[in-house]
């Protein structure tokens, strides 16, 4: 089994890509009230700033800042993978390896994180997370996707 290492940094800034197990589907975006629900409930219990965000329909990813202090940013994710799925009906194909442990077949098991080293990474990333649905050929413009941050952070002067 492989030894991943995450970067603690304790009211750190990181950058993050979660992907659904089925990369074709379209889950996050069809269910993105589910999403947006599980997001909200899990802020409310362990806080963190979300500086950016983007839902793709089989990814998504976002920039956090954790409180001082805090370095769990694990922990939330598993939480908010935990309640998205449980607002699922349970209609996806399982390995016999996932249903041995228990797990639905919505989420790859792991995400990927980086953490953000400075004003200049930060700005990078953020400008990374808002033309993703660009990238990806979904709109032509970035203010044009709907399941994106980059509107919330033009009204705040980002």
């Amino acid at each position: 089994m492989p030894d991943y290492r995450r970067n603690r940094v304790p009211g750190g800034t990181f950058f993050f890509t979660v992907n659904l197990l089925e990369r074709k589907a379209s889950t996050l975006v069809t269910q993105i009230d589910a999403l947006r629900d599980a997001v909200r409930t899990v802020r409310a219990r362990r806080p963190f700033h979300i500086d950016a965000w983007v839902v793709l329909p089989d990814h998504m990813h976002a920039v956090w800042t954790l409180p001082p202090g805090d370095s769990d940013y694990s922990g939330r994710w598993r939480a908010i993978k935990v309640a998205f799925a449980k607002a699922l009906p349970k209609s996806e194909r399982i390995s016999a390896a996932r249903a041995a442990r228990g797990e639905r077949g919505i989420w790859q098991r792991r995400f990927w994180e980086h953490t953000i080293r400075d004003e200049r990474d930060y700005a990078a990333h953020l400008d990374y997370v808002h033309i993703n649905p660009v990238k990806h050929g979904l709109v032509t413009s970035v203010r044009d996707w709907p399941y994106s941050s980059f509107l919330h952070c033009v009204a705040r002067g980002v």
